[in-house]
């Protein structure tokens, strides 16, 4: 007779993400009553990438969900990195925006970094500065990378444990591989941090008890590396619906992970309206402001 396997638990974002909306509506709701104003969300587009294009989107519709307004900057494909310095200054000084995204990849002639550090801390509501990440990865208060924050937000509503726990994060990039790797550290788990160039990867992927896969490449991570009983993130989205992870061969032997589509990317977007809500409350008490974030 053949024996019958049981698929690990599915960290459900859907799922989380609507809840989230539906705690932000009235928090919302005292904000426009306290202050007379909606909370508004600027997202900035460079270019005319498809995919970005409706990932703003995307994010304007939950901004319309629980009753903030989103202002949409179009910048052109061949802008300089000053103009685009210059319409990120105009949103720092506009008292109704509380929360700036850039869309990111940004055309290659832009300085992202310096671009991203333009941002003024109190409205990096994405995570996206140099000093919020320096802030979040000394375990001080910041609004940390929104794709890792989510994830951690998941992580906790499912109860997995992680301190004492080897986490292995494959990709480095500064908004997601970096920032999940110290929020991992800052809970207590032990990080290992890997890459592309990594030798032995698929050896130090086997100890691991969390595996986050943000490598950016579909299906990098193969399911015979992940070891029996392990919690599995899968941060990527590619063309076809398929992550970083080589998902269908491990949803029988993981103990949870994270469907691609329907895990990390719901709640990147919901913890990305969060932040900006919890921006338009801190900017309700100035005393406050200078401590955080």
């Amino acid at each position: 007779m053949k024996e019958e396997t049981v698929s690990g638990l599915v960290l459900d974002g859907s799922t989380l993400a609507k809840e989230i909306e539906r705690e932000l509506i009235p928090r919302v709701s005292r904000l426009k009553e306290r202050s007379g104003r909606t909370p508004i969300l600027a997202t900035i587009l460079v270019g005319d990438d498809p995919s970005s294009a409706t990932y703003v989107r995307m994010k304007g519709n939950a901004c319309k969900r629980v009753g903030m307004e989103s202002k949409r900057v179009y910048l052109p494909q061949q802008i300089t990195t000053e103009r685009l310095l210059a319409a990120i200054d105009e949103l720092n000084a506009d008292p109704d925006v509380q929360g700036i995204l850039l869309q990111h990849p940004v055309p290659r002639q832009i300085d992202e970094r310096r671009c991203f550090d333009r941002i003024a801390v109190e409205k990096d509501v994405d995570g996206v500065t140099v000093l919020g990440f320096g802030r979040m990865a000394m375990n001080e208060p910041a609004y940390g990378s929104a794709t890792p924050a989510g994830i951690m937000r998941l992580l906790r509503r499912y109860e997995i444990a992680i301190e004492g726990k080897h986490a292995v994060v494959v990709g480095r990039s500064p908004i997601l591989g970096k920032p999940i790797a110290m929020m991992l550290l800052n809970a207590n788990a032990t990080v290992t941090i890997c890459h592309s160039k990594t030798q032995g990867l698929a050896e130090m992927i086997s100890r691991a008890d969390i595996v986050v896969g943000a490598v950016g490449k579909p299906q990098f991570i193969e399911g015979s590396w992940i070891k029996e009983g392990a919690i599995v993130v899968d941060a990527g989205f590619h063309p076809g619906g398929v992550g970083d992870v080589e998902l269908a061969a491990i949803v029988d032997k993981c103990a949870a992970y994270t469907p691609v589509p329907g895990g990390v990317g719901p709640m990147t977007i919901a913890t990305l309206i969060a932040n900006t809500v919890e921006a338009a409350e801190r900017s309700l008490k100035p005393k406050e402001r200078t401590t955080y974030p």
